[in-house]
């Protein structure tokens, strides 16, 4: 069973330095249909304008990982973290008890495109953490390569929830399979390209909530870059 999530329907506000699509219900966007899909509870399609940004602001008990595809993200937070988010980077940030970062494109003129994900965490009340890796085109190209998951396996980042994030960079006529345990789920997001996802065309910005399949085929139609999540 396959759900479609097309990218003109997601959510959608432009701030002006800020323009969001939303996958499922955030801040002022709310679609009782599209608030969460098992633990996968923010899928932010964001774009930022050069010198702009979040200022900071705080989290709690949510597992949140940024990824990068074009520009650079400026990231500061009250653990003492400081970087700078480039396209192949994958940061964690796990808000537990409490954490406040601030979040600003690294350049003040040319845009930064990002998605911003959140997952609710094992449980509630855990010690703040942070952890940035870098994944590059060549570990991704024609692969499913594990960048998130449970114990942090094969140099992934370890998150606090029985989830695994792949990511793949696909050419045309490119192919990756990834297997479902029973009882296990999945979410497709294209972040740019096109690709048939079990024979059926995604484009960029379309996403898919999967349940009750065995196996999840991704083909390339054209350049493409997509996340995979395999889901308790």
């Amino acid at each position: 069973m396959m759900a479609i999530r097309k990218s003109h329907d997601r959510g959608h506000r432009n701030h002006g330095w800020l323009d969001s699509h939303f996958t499922f219900s955030f801040a002022d966007y709310f679609d009782p249909e599209h608030v969460q899909f098992r633990t996968l509870r923010v899928m932010n399609d964001d774009r930022v304008a050069g010198g702009g940004g979040f200022p900071k602001h705080p989290h709690r008990d949510m597992e949140i990982v940024t990824y990068v595809l074009e520009g650079a993200l400026e990231h500061k937070d009250s653990m003492g973290n400081g970087s700078v988010i480039k396209p192949g980077d994958v940061q964690y940030m796990s808000a537990g008890t409490g954490v406040a970062h601030s979040e600003f494109n690294a350049s003040k003129t040319e845009p930064v495109h990002l998605y911003q994900i959140w997952m609710l965490p094992e449980k509630q009340g855990l010690k703040p953490a942070y952890d940035q890796k870098n994944f590059s085109v060549a570990e991704k190209r024609g692969k499913l390569r594990l960048v998130a998951s449970p114990d942090g396996r094969d140099g992934s980042v370890k998150i606090h929830q029985n989830n695994e994030l792949y990511a793949t960079v696909l050419g045309a006529g490119e192919t990756v399979k990834h297997e479902l345990k029973p009882a296990r789920h999945a979410y497709v997001q294209v972040a740019r390209g096109t690709i048939k996802l079990n024979g059926t065309s995604l484009e960029t910005g379309d996403g898919a909530a999967i349940s009750a399949e065995k196996t999840v085929e991704l083909t390339g139609l054209k350049d493409a870059e997509v996340l995979l999540f395999d889901l308790a």
